[in-house]
Parts: structure tokens; sequence; C-alpha cells
């Protein structure tokens, strides 16, 4: 069981170490709330074709190295548990 934490622990600081880098060179979004509030235009190219940018691709993997930071946070919180 002993390796097993260690394992995830080291795991859960690679992605720890990712999450800061990533999350750190994205870009601030223009819109935020005032966009939500006003509505913004999704019809044009570049909305729809978002997720083929680099920024779409930073955004996709902070998003998915997000969960997998909680649920390895979780992990490790059950495995000291036991």
């Amino acid at each position: 069981m002993e390796i097993a934490k260690y394992i995830v622990c080291g795991i859960y600081i690679i992605v720890c170490v990712a999450l800061i880098i990533l999350a750190t060179i994205q870009h601030k979004e223009k819109e935020g709330a005032s966009g939500t509030i006003t509505g913004s235009s999704t019809n044009n190219f570049y909305e729809q074709n978002k997720g083929r940018t680099k920024e779409g691709k930073l955004k996709k993997w902070t998003i998915i190295l997000g969960v997998m930071f909680a649920l390895l946070a979780i992990v490790l919180g059950i495995l000291y548990l036991v």
C-alpha cells in the first residue's frame, strides 16, 4: 500500500506542476462577466473553431488537469485514511 501512495503522490505532483504552468501561460479572456451579461456573437468562424486554436487547446488541457487534480486529491485522501 505504501508503494501505491508514493506512485499516486508522484503523479499528483506532476499534475500540480503542469496545471500551474498551463494556468500561468494562458491569456486572460477579454469579455469576462460583461460578455455574459451583454451576450456575444458565437456565429462567426473564430468562435465556432475556438477549440482548435492554441488558446482552446490550453483551456481544454487546463480543465482536464484540473479534474485529474481533484480526483487524485480524493484518491490520496482515501489512501492516507487506510
